[in-house]
């Protein structure tokens, strides 16, 4: 039995193109890590479960663990290596580090693109829409406060310590 044709494709992934060879079965979070080196982008459960593997893909996230690299040709890609503009953080990163919201660091990365995506298309989210947009991610090291925190910090809701604002139902603590 032979082996599936690779095919080159092309991609722009963190605002540079690249072409590598890929199978028609190999996978994006594959193409990203082991084509690009890209290793941020975690491989976790290969199952669409944890998010771990979560990129941007025309400005949505998108678990790259079951997206084919093919169905990315001519997309733009976005890893967490792409969210930061040089040397500045981007606000995101730079409120989960502020919050002291991860530990491990295994999901960071998932959690980070879909909070940033979220925050593109929903400035000032309520604590209810946070939850639904990280949803699709898991921590297994936190209960989720630091992280949602986080999440606010970087919309300007509240400052580092304060805990999340909110009931999870768009209304505000008092």
């Amino acid at each position: 039995m032979s082996r599936p044709q690779k095919r080159v494709v092309r991609l722009r992934v963190n605002g540079e193109d690249h072409e590598l060879a890929v199978s028609p079965h190999e996978t994006l979070l594959e193409a990203l890590r082991y084509g690009l080196r890209l290793t941020g982008s975690k491989q976790g459960c290969d199952k669409g479960d944890c998010g771990a593997c979560t990129v941007r893909l025309d400005g949505a996230p998108v678990l790259s663990c079951l997206t084919l690299a093919l169905e990315a040709e001519g997309r733009e890609v976005v890893t967490i290596e792409g969210l930061a503009r040089g040397a500045a953080l981007d606000p995101v990163q730079a409120a989960f580090d502020e919050c002291g919201a991860l530990q491990c660091g295994f999901c960071q990365s998932g959690m980070m693109i879909s909070a940033r995506a979220l925050l593109d298309r929903t400035p000032s989210p309520t604590l209810g829409e946070i939850k639904e947009a990280l949803s699709g991610n898991l921590c297994r090291c936190t209960g989720y406060t630091k992280i949602l925190e986080a999440v606010q910090v970087a919309a300007g809701q509240c400052r580092p310590g304060e805990g999340p604002v909110g009931d999870g139902l768009g209304r505000r603590r008092t």
